[in-house]
């Protein structure tokens, strides 16, 4: 069998090329496809770059908005695609949203996006701006650039990597990522906290560097355009918590968003957003606590009949990704099903 990943995209440039695409579109075929993105900021050098999937460039927004601009494919806000998908017709749309509360939006995505007059969500986990939050992968990927050899304790035991070689950089640090993943919030932040003390990283440090602070937010929520949701306090992986700490960080990222910003908060992000993170129980949580939707980092397309906005499916494009081919074969509502074939793939 072929690599299915390949295999997904092969299919999907053939139908690009076949024209069924826009055969389908001239039909008012179509699918709603909220796209999730983390950087936006120019390509760097470094061989080591663990993440460069979840960054995207400057050119490369621009280059999407342009195309789905000739694609006539419309550019909507989370609030217009809840409405849609309420009227159970969404039709072919795109929303766009970045999650983390990266300083990259407002220094590079911002003025791209103001230009094209687009809407776009910011999904923020409201202790980054204060300047506790902790990034711990921003941390994790500045110690393993800066040594060959890494030691840390995982389950009582000291272990150690090398990582003298690009290639066993990136080994470990999605095995340490994965690891760190699992965790619930007081050891992790233990764990990333005693790593960096031993590799000399400063923690909050590179943190606030990376993330946007309160006069950042404040820029964005001004424009009518931006849509501020909320992604919990600290932005633990909620099915790493008791179900009483889910509630609390759930409930006070949006009372603390709510209280900065003046204005009610309606939106949610779940934490990293796949699968693993988070479960039913949680999704029963913003249903109490009257959400009016939540998006997840699982991919897919919503489609007709789908009126579920608590879970609704996104794409995270992987910034290594050049063509956008795929994307507007999605979006003309052929191939729904391959929508992870065009998402981050690691």
């Amino acid at each position: 069998m072929p690599n299915n990943g390949w295999w997904t995209k092969a299919r999907l440039q053939a139908a690009y090329f076949s024209g069924l695409a826009r055969v389908s579109e001239a039909r008012g075929g179509g699918g709603g496809v909220m796209l999730r993105f983390e950087r936006v900021r120019p390509m760097r050098r470094d061989r080591f770059q663990p993440l460069r999937a979840h960054e995207i460039t400057p050119q490369f927004l621009d280059a999407l908005l342009r195309a789905l601009k000739r694609w006539n494919c419309p550019v909507i806000s989370i609030d217009e695609a809840c409405d849609r998908i309420a009227g159970g017709a969404p039709g072919r749309f795109v929303c766009l949203s970045f999650d983390g509360g990266s300083r990259d939006v407002v220094t590079f995505a911002y003025p791209i996006l103001a230009r094209h007059g687009v809407p776009f969500t910011v999904y923020l986990p409201t202790s980054f701006p204060d300047g506790v939050g902790e990034g711990w992968w921003l941390a994790l990927e500045q110690v393993i650039a800066r040594t060959d050899r890494v030691a840390l304790l995982i389950d009582h035991n000291e272990r150690r990597f090398d990582t003298a070689r690009l290639d066993d950089k990136v080994r470990v640090f999605h095995f340490l990522a994965s690891w760190l993943r699992t965790m619930a919030p007081v050891p992790l932040t233990a764990a990333i906290q005693d790593l960096c003390k031993r590799y000399s990283v400063d923690l909050a440090a590179v943190t606030r560097a990376a993330v946007m602070d309160w006069d950042d937010i404040g820029r964005l929520a001004g424009d009518p355009n931006v849509t501020i949701g909320s992604a919990t306090v600290n932005y633990p992986g909620l099915a790493n918590v008791a179900d009483t700490a889910a509630q609390k960080e759930i409930a006070m990222g949006r009372a603390v968003l709510q209280a900065a910003l003046g204005r009610e908060a309606r939106h949610f992000a779940f934490p990293f957003g796949d699968r693993c993170s988070f479960g039913p129980r949680h999704v029963a949580m913003l249903k109490e606590a009257r959400f009016a939707s939540a998006v997840t980092a699982i991919p897919g397309v919503i489609g007709r009949g789908e009126g579920d906005c608590l879970v609704l499916p996104r794409i995270a494009w992987d910034g290594r990704c050049r063509s956008l081919r795929g994307l507007r074969v999605i979006a003309s509502g052929l191939m729904p099903g391959a929508a992870r074939g065009i998402g981050r793939n690691r």
